[in-house]
């Protein structure tokens, strides 16, 4: 697989009707992401559990209820830009309970089949990471992480917000809100051995490099980097950028904190700072 930029209408569309739609922004080893707009009333599937994989949701716009535990008897309401994360092993559901329509990301990492049993909806032989609530009730609802608007660590200066990190659930992916100001340079051309990483744009215009092109990508494009592919990102518009990093596996995120830590406040980052820094993880220049 190589690097890509999707755009507001691409992606591969399993699902395309007045109550939902559902997009596959990304189906890869590591991560599966889905966009999908439920309309008010819409209800997503009958209470269950992973055993292998954390399932997660970014809300965009509106609102979405998740049902948790046994019964699903704890209830649990997002707004935008709340991150609901369900490690391996807990029970839960969602639904669109209010009046709006709602649009999120669905994140599953690892993938362990997830964009695949969408595509062969109906095929009662395809078997993936998903059953029905063990008999104990799985695992507690404490596990579940979930951090509303504005919610999470935030760093230089309040330009980075990470909503999940290694050390929530399982560890299997990280994801950070981050504004870039208007000539924002972005680090150094580099690459990840192990790990993927992927840039949703919600606000401005992001330039993605990707090897040897370079691609604007505007708002609701989702930039997907897998393992060794080069690349990079700035913000080279007049305006500010708004864009939501994922990351899998969590751990780089470690990488920025100390960045932020050897950076001036209200100065952009020494590339070469981040770069020396970077020789700890996994984090290559190109």
């Amino acid at each position: 697989m190589t690097g890509v930029v999707i755009g507001p209408d691409g992606g591969e569309t399993i699902s395309d009707r007045a109550e939902r739609n559902v997009v596959v922004t990304c189906a890869h080893e590591l991560v599966d992401v889905t966009w999908t707009r439920y309309e008010a009333g819409e209800r997503g599937p009958d209470p269950h559990v992973h055993r292998q994989h954390a399932d997660a949701w970014y809300v965009l716009d509106g609102e979405l209820t998740f049902g948790l535990g046994p019964g699903s008897a704890e209830l649990l309401r997002a707004p935008a830009e709340t991150l609901v994360l369900v490690p391996a092993g807990v029970v839960h559901t969602f639904r669109n309970e209010g009046p709006a329509t709602a649009r999120f990301l669905n994140i599953h990492a690892p993938s362990m089949g997830f964009a695949e049993s969408l595509r062969r909806q109906g095929d009662s032989g395809y078997r993936w990471d998903s059953f029905d609530p063990p008999d104990d009730g799985g695992l507690p609802t404490s596990r579940v992480v979930v951090r509303g608007p504005g919610e999470g660590e935030s760093i230089l200066g309040g330009a980075v917000l990470f909503k999940a990190e290694a050390g929530d659930g399982d560890g299997t992916f990280s994801l950070s809100e981050a504004t870039l100001p208007p000539g924002f340079p972005g680090p150094v051309l580099h690459r990840h051995e192990r790990m993927l990483d992927s840039f949703y744009v919600l606000e401005g215009v992001l330039t993605v490099r990707l090897d040897d092109g370079e691609v604007e990508a505007g708002p609701d494009s989702f930039a997907l980097v897998p393992p060794n592919t080069a690349h990079s990102f700035a913000n080279r518009s007049e305006g500010t950028v708004r864009m939501l990093n994922l990351m899998a596996p969590g751990g780089l995120e470690q990488y920025l904190k100390e960045v932020a830590a050897a950076t001036t406040p209200g100065e952009a980052p020494d590339p070469a700072v981040m770069a020396r820094i970077a020789s700890r993880y996994d984090f290559h220049p190109a």
